[in-house]
Parts: structure tokens; C-alpha cells; sequence
């Protein structure tokens, strides 16, 4: 029994060194197999595998139009300028060359007329307080302050001012009443207050 298993694994081993020796001729076929292969049949194989993987022709995206720029662009904006005719009565508010709307006004008497030619808004106050110009006394806001509610200067000679302003009495617009100033009633001169800013040209026409 002892020399029959020697003899088995006597076998075995030669089996096994048959096996590995096999292995080693067929890894080596192998190698000689891979390396005879030429370099354009590997790209040939290659590309038809990439073939295979290639997606089906789409059409190319297509961007809904923008449309006019204009909506998406900075708009300029159109200069107002006032124009006061003193004649008239009236003071006329220009956005460009359009004229946009107009109010009445009371202009200086004689003596105190309003001045004319060109001037700009210097000064623009809500609900100011008034100083009478002799007694200095001051009048705070309120609905018998002169000026009213607002308080529009364009001109000054350093010490007194001309402006629009309201006034507690509305029934005197349209006359030659004020000391230079341009009366307005107090809704006309809080939509004016509105439509101007520091810098707005004032003409003053006869």
C-alpha cells in the first residue's frame, strides 16, 4: 500500500510538472500570438468596436430668438425742463420737447416781479418752515405756513430766494400778488414736487 501511494504521487507530480510546463508553452503561444498581431489590425478592432458604441445624429440645438434688445437695454432717460410765462399765468413742464402738463401759478407784483432768463432748481424742501424776511419771526409748518406745503427755489441774490411754494390762499392764483415768488396750489405744487429734481432747468419768460 505504501509503494502504491509513492507511486501515485510520483505521478502526480510529474502530472503537475506536465500541467505547468503546458501552461507555460501555451502562455508563451500566446504572447507570440498577441505580438504577431499588427498594429493596423489592433486599430481595425478598435474601431469597430467604437462603431458599435456610436450615438444615433441629432439635430443641432436651436435658441428660441431674443427678440428687440430694446426691453432688456437701459433706457435713456428724457429731460424735464419747466418753462414759466408770466404772461400766461401758467408754468409748463417739458419732458424733451413734449410738453407734459401745466399748472396756473401767481407771479410777483410790481415791484417785486419775478425775475426772467434761465435758472435751475437749487433747493427742494417737504412741509418747510417760513422766515419772514423783516421780522426774521419763523413759521413752522402747517396749513397757515405761506409756503405751503412745498418749497421749489430756482433763484437767489445770496440772501432772499425765488421759488415755487404753495399757499393758504388759493383764490389769489393767477394774479400779480407774490414778492417774486411763483404761488402754486399746494396739489399742483406736490405733483411739481414730483416731476423735478435738483438741477431741472426753470425758464422765466415775460
Amino acid at each position: 500500500m505504501r509503494s502504491h501511494r509513492s507511486r501515485d504521487k510520483k505521478f502526480s507530480s510529474r502530472n503537475l510538472f506536465k500541467l505547468g510546463l503546458g501552461s507555460v508553452i501555451l502562455l508563451s503561444w500566446g504572447q507570440q500570438a498577441s505580438a504577431s498581431i499588427a498594429p493596423e489590425d489592433l486599430t481595425t478592432t478598435n474601431s469597430a468596436a467604437g462603431l458599435q458604441l456610436e450615438l444615433p445624429a441629432t439635430e443641432p440645438l436651436k435658441l428660441p430668438p431674443l427678440g428687440e434688445p430694446d426691453p432688456f437695454l437701459p433706457r435713456e432717460e428724457i429731460p424735464t425742463h419747466l418753462v414759466i410765462k408770466l404772461s400766461d399765468r401758467r408754468v409748463y413742464v417739458y419732458q424733451g420737447d413734449q410738453l407734459q402738463t401745466s399748472y396756473p401759478i401767481a407771479v410777483g407784483k410790481q415791484g417785486w416781479e419775478t425775475p426772467t432768463g434761465t435758472f435751475q432748481v437749487r433747493q427742494m424742501i417737504r412741509n418747510p418752515s417760513w422766515q419772514h424776511p423783516w421780522t426774521d419771526e419763523v413759521v413752522p409748518p402747517g396749513p397757515g405756513n405761506p409756503l405751503g406745503s412745498r418749497w421749489i427755489s430756482f433763484w437767489t441774490d445770496g440772501r432772499n430766494e425765488i421759488g415755487f411754494h404753495g399757499t393758504p390762499n388759493e383764490e389769489l392764483i393767477g394774479q400779480a400778488v407774490s414778492h417774486g415768488c411763483i404761488r402754486m396750489r399746494n396739489q399742483d405744487v406736490q405733483a411739481l414736487f414730483e416731476k423735478v429734481s435738483v438741477g431741472t432747468p426753470v425758464t422765466v419768460q415775460p
